[in-house]
């Protein structure tokens, strides 16, 4: 499951978004809503404290920092599409490798504590399956042609599972594995909080927003 969860989740998103081609984008900000309380809460009471038990808490802070710059500036070349906000690439003919290539180190990494929290796998998941349907009504929008965003996707599918397959079997992963973890926490925290804080019109929470922020809490905390 945790190589199978956040495959089948950006293959499922990708699926609904060509078949079903949802136009209300206050359902799928809602889900988005979602996703970024229950990945939050993951990180902090699962991975967050882990790390800190193991290791100083100077020498960790230092790589969850790290974390959050290197998604910052991963996000300077895919602007935003990590937590579904995609723009400014107009028509395209051919594939986008620099968001593509910035998509895929940013799933790749994700991909590296699973295999020591199970429970991420879910979360991952959860994170990948809106902003799959998102990408692929972008692209269809710009004219993207369907071989190239069946292989955008696709790669970016396989992603979080090559992270995982990659920390469980090369030993120096392994023995990295708190700093690694800790860069991942740095991402995650990044953006997760801008998922909630962006699927919001002009930062307003509705009712419906607060309600899916509390339950993302809620089932992070039976998990």
């Amino acid at each position: 499951m945790n190589y199978l969860l956040p495959l089948l989740s950006v293959l499922l998103g990708f699926g609904a978004a060509l078949w079903l081609q949802p136009k209300e984008k206050k359902q799928l900000k809602i889900l988005l809503a979602f996703s970024g309380s229950f990945l939050l809460s993951l990180t902090i009471l699962n991975l967050l404290p882990e790390v800190y038990e193991h290791t100083g808490v100077k020498h960790i802070g230092i790589f969850i920092l790290l974390g959050i710059i290197f998604q910052i500036v991963l996000e300077f070349f895919s602007q935003g599409a990590e937590h579904g906000h995609v723009h400014g690439h107009g028509h395209l003919s051919k594939m986008p490798w620099s968001l593509f290539i910035s998509l895929c180190l940013h799933a790749l990494l994700e991909g590296f504590p699973i295999g020591h929290h199970h429970d991420l796998a879910l979360g991952i998941a959860v994170h990948h399956f809106p902003i799959a349907i998102i990408l692929t009504l972008f692209f269809t929008k710009a004219g993207l042609s369907k071989n190239t965003l069946a292989v955008f996707m696709i790669g970016f599918a396989l992603m979080t599972p090559l992270g995982t397959f990659l920390s469980d079997t090369i030993p120096a992963l392994s023995s990295c594995y708190n700093e690694i973890t800790a860069i991942v926490i740095g991402v995650l925290l990044h953006i997760s909080s801008t998922i909630i804080f962006e699927s919001s019109e002009g930062h307003k929470f509705s009712i419906a927003k607060i309600s899916v922020i509390i339950l993302g809490v809620v089932l992070a905390l039976f998990l």
